[in-house]
């Protein structure tokens, strides 16, 4: 993207997104690093995004008391760091804006930025001070315009304590900084200075519940916390024309902090993830933003787990789309039909399948009841038995139409009653064998040459007979010698076509066998991977609780650190109900279960595997 383009509007405080903007998004396949920007209107915010996209300018700066961004813009370029990721920048308008007719539509703004960013940018002016930490009430309330799960009971909305495992790293940044970074006579550090701000004061008067509420919020919520301080970038008279100066026209303490800030940034920040650590790309996010404006806009709170499951039954459905696409792709590539053997089209196949099941797993997310890897290997046993048909046809095509020209004399001969006289038999029979020779001599005429040929010398077994009870140069004997050597041929052939059609047999059900046991191993790659990220995730939280708490406790708040405790304990038990092995038997039972009712004829080979 060349400049930023507008991602979500805000008209008259009502949120609509913008179909260009999300088509931009969409096309993005690669895993996406979300940093979004808040905080009040004429701060700066749209410069400090400029900088992370390499500009001077680009987001568009206000040089008046007008807020200038309206809703939410983006600008998507290459990470600068990173080769195979996207970085999406997301300015937001300004919160406190006079001229907004609804409050309501701030939080909504500071929400959608929570829920879509891995990396949320709070920027302010001056000092982290009390009129700071009140123009950051919208923390407070994102209980109230946030679900992190769907309740089961009525009433019961306070899910807060999830939030950890899903907010993004939290970054303050403070502009226009002119204090001395010291404390009791000591220098400290910008994070110093951060957590200092963020301590509670005792009592439990509304004023000291009102001082502790946010600073609360923040540290319960956003456990990684970074703090940057800037000088102001240039004189007051020449900020209207911050974009067209460049660094060595700037206050060079101003810059070695915006680097400092970006280089943070960028190494930093990780890529965009559902819970369960499900990688979003830039086509995921689209369909992210989209479904939480949606529900905003109909009036409801968005439920992080009612939109990731729903979102989940969209992208799986696409993932099976695109996998089966790319398997009847890699087929049409890497297959010329008639193959002359069916273990050769089944080698095809298996490779296809793989390739195609690896771009699913890749995709797929949240398949709980793996029914759409189930669905997945209905559709792709379907298209193999459609190419194996196909396979049989176009064998079946060619090995008649060579018989037919290869005949031609023969068919003449008996049309014209040829072979009608003494010794006629045994010229019918060496025509009919060098037809037989030339056919078996001929390649590439696929798997059906022996069905085919059975069939035509079938046909021309009635002639035979007629010619051979017509031929007087022959004894009984030796017609009756001749037509029982007419016979063994023809069992000889019937047995070498039912010999055939079993070992396909067998062939197919052990590509049946192979097909099971490669999705079974992907999923419990797939699975062993989302359980340590699960695992990872737990940990996480334990530990940001567990920080917290020592905190409440190292600062008398005994109550708040009493707290924690059950959530603690909650963690710790989901952690362990996330136990490896089990987790994967119960999978694999599931998957079973799916298939079975996705494709029944799979049945008696599982049925073995399990036996065996």
């Amino acid at each position: 993207m060349e400049a930023p383009v507008c991602l979500i509007e805000n008209r008259k405080n009502h949120l609509h997104v913008s179909p260009v903007a999300l088509q931009l998004l969409s096309d993005i396949r690669n895993p996406v690093v979300v940093v979004s920007i808040v905080g009040p209107y004429r701060t700066g915010k749209s410069y400090l995004m400029n900088k992370l996209a390499g500009k001077n300018s680009g987001f568009p700066l206000g040089s008046t008391v007008e807020a200038k961004t309206k809703g939410i813009w983006m600008w998507c370029v290459p990470h600068p760091d990173r080769p195979n990721q996207t970085l999406v920048l997301l300015d937001t308008e300004g919160l406190g804006d006079t001229e907004k007719g609804s409050p309501e539509n701030d939080t909504w703004i500071f929400s959608l930025a929570v829920l879509l960013s891995s990396t949320l940018v709070y920027n302010s002016v001056g000092t982290i001070d009390q009129t700071a930490m009140d123009k950051l009430h919208f923390v407070t309330e994102l209980s109230e315009h946030i679900k992190a799960k769907s309740s089961s009971t009525p009433g019961d909305t306070d899910d807060t304590s999830e939030f950890v495992g899903f907010f993004p790293t939290f970054v303050w940044t403070v502009r226009d900084f002119t204090l001395q970074l010291q404390r009791d006579g000591k220098s400290i550090t910008e994070d110093e200075y951060l957590e200092n701000a963020l301590k509670l004061k005792k009592g439990d008067s509304k004023k000291e519940q009102a001082f502790n509420l946010p600073r609360k919020c923040i540290r319960l919520f956003f456990p990684t916390r970074k703090c940057f301080v800037f000088d102001c970038p240039t004189t007051r008279e020449n900020l209207c024309n911050v974009e067209q100066m460049s660094d060595d026209q700037l206050h060079k303490g101003f810059v070695e902090q915006a680097k400092k800030f970006c280089h943070h940034i960028y190494e930093t920040s990780q890529e965009k993830t559902l819970p369960g650590g499900h990688i979003v790309t830039g086509n995921l996010l689209a369909k992210l933003v989209k479904t939480y404006v949606d529900t905003i806009s109909s009036g409801n709170v968005p439920c992080l787990e009612n939109e990731v499951l729903a979102l989940a039954e969209i992208e799986n459905r696409a993932a099976m789309q695109e996998a089966v696409a790319h398997y009847a792709q890699l087929m049409e590539q890497s297959v010329e039909l008639p193959t002359e053997t069916l273990q050769e089209l089944l080698d095809v196949h298996k490779k296809s399948e793989e390739q195609a099941l690896k771009k699913f797993m890749a995709r797929a997310f949240k398949d709980d009841t793996h029914q759409f890897q189930a669905e997945f290997v209905a559709t792709l046993d379907s298209k193999k038995e459609e190419y194996c048909s196909k396979n049989e046809r176009e064998s079946s095509k060619i090995c008649s139409a060579l018989l037919s020209s290869l005949s031609e004399n023969l068919e003449q001969n008996i049309k014209n009653g040829s072979y009608s006289r003494s010794g006629g038999h045994q010229e019918f029979v060496n025509d009919l064998q060098k037809v037989e020779k030339q056919f078996l001599e001929t390649p590439k005429k696929g798997i059906m040459a022996g069905k085919i040929l059975k069939e035509f010398l079938q046909s021309k077994e009635n002639i035979s007979k007629t010619i051979l009870q017509s031929d007087v140069s022959l004894q009984e004997k030796e017609k009756e010698i001749a037509d029982e050597k007419m016979k063994a041929k023809a069992k000889d052939l019937e047995d070498e076509v039912q010999r055939q059609k079993m070992k396909m047999h067998q062939q197919k059900e052990e590509g049946q066998k192979q097909s099971y046991m490669m999705n079974c191993q992907k999923l419990i790659e797939k699975m062993e991977k989302e359980w340590k990220q699960m695992k990872k995730g737990y940990e996480r939280m334990i530990q940001s609780k567990l920080k917290e708490q020592k905190a409440f406790l190292a600062e008398g708040f005994w109550k708040d650190a009493d707290q924690l405790s059950p959530e603690i304990q909650l963690l710790e038990a989901r952690k362990k109900a996330a136990e490896r092995s089990r987790q994967i038997k119960e999978a694999l039972g599931l998957f079973f279960e799916a298939v079975i009712i996705a494709l029944p004829i799979i049945l008696p080979v599982v049925v073995k595997l399990i036996i065996h």
